[in-house]
């Protein structure tokens, strides 16, 4: 099942949401340091922490810690960017993809899209939309691949 992974993200209900989502789905969620929030902030529990026993949570410290405890598990970097490469509907995703999101302010740094497997995007119509929520991009994401890979209830 893919994963999904938060680097750096800034905006606790942004974060909790996902939680919320990945508690639902049965995803894994990785959350690399440095956070713009302390994992007992408010207001990240109150948008989806409080589901906090159905959530497979990892924190990685940096970068580098996380991408040592990758190359453990093995699976394809896919970073998922304003600017990425593919749409991510015509992209056929694989049961071990780690999604990568990065933060609300800065998205996925260049030294992190320059190792993904591929950068996807998703397409918006309105081209002075800056970007989606977070949130919101990390459930289209993962919905896709999870719908791609049949893995429902």
């Amino acid at each position: 099942m893919p994963q999904v992974v938060l680097i750096h993200p800034q905006i606790p209900p942004n974060t909790g949401n996902i939680a919320r989502t990945c508690a639902a789905t049965g995803t894994e969620l990785h959350l690399v340091a440095p956070l713009g929030f302390e994992i007992s902030d408010r207001y990240l529990k109150r948008a989806g922490l409080d589901y906090g026993p159905y959530v497979n949570l990892h924190c990685h410290d940096s970068l580098d810690a996380f991408q040592s405890y990758h190359q453990q598990r093995g699976g394809r970097w896919l970073g998922f960017s304003v600017n990425g490469s593919s749409n991510y509907v015509n992209f056929q995703f694989q049961p071990d993809d780690w999604l990568l999101f990065g933060s609300e302010t800065t998205g996925l740094p260049a030294t992190v899209l320059s190792i993904c497997a591929t950068t996807l995007y998703i397409p918006m119509t309105q081209p002075s939309v800056r970007s989606l929520n977070l949130s919101v991009s990390v459930a289209v994401g993962l919905f896709e691949a999870r719908r791609q890979l049949s893995n429902f209830c």
